[in-house]
């Protein structure tokens, strides 16, 4: 079972206005956190975002005609609390281990601050009924194949 630990944006992460280095402290309980969980054998991925202010969102509207019509609208994104500051993705065994790292994950903006994260299960292929597309899926290791 793969989960994403989804960090919540802030003010102050959609604000970076350069590369800034984050509270040393906060840098090392990130790192020893991620540490454990390569020791564990659990992580397959993470990293932070940069503000959305540098991204850009893609809509899609129904022409009625059976094609999608695309609009793009650049960054910044007014609702903060709506946007990802950055991820950590884990495979374990069950959502009890999921539910006991994420209980680990250390605050994101610092010890003692508000701060939210979400965790998330991803699909697998094999919540899906058979198909060649999902074979196809498979063949290039996409969706935890």
């Amino acid at each position: 079972m793969r989960y994403m630990i989804i960090v919540k944006a802030t003010a102050e992460t959609e604000a970076e206005t350069g590369l800034q280095t984050p509270d040393e402290a906060l840098i090392k309980a990130m790192t020893d956190y991620h540490e454990q969980l390569a020791q564990a054998g659990v992580l397959l991925d993470g990293s932070g975002l940069k503000p959305s202010r540098l991204g850009w969102r893609i809509t899609f509207s129904d022409t009625g005609g059976g094609q999608d019509q695309r609009s793009i609208t650049d960054g910044p994104f007014a609702e903060t609390k709506e946007l990802v500051a950055g991820y950590t993705l884990i495979q374990v065994r069950s959502r009890e281990e999921a539910l006991e790292w994420t209980r680990r994950f250390p605050n994101p903006v610092g010890v003692g601050r508000a701060a939210q994260i979400e965790v998330r299960e991803l699909y697998e292929l094999e919540d899906f009924a058979p198909s060649e597309s999902l074979d196809r899926l498979r063949e290039m290791g996409v969706g935890g194949a």
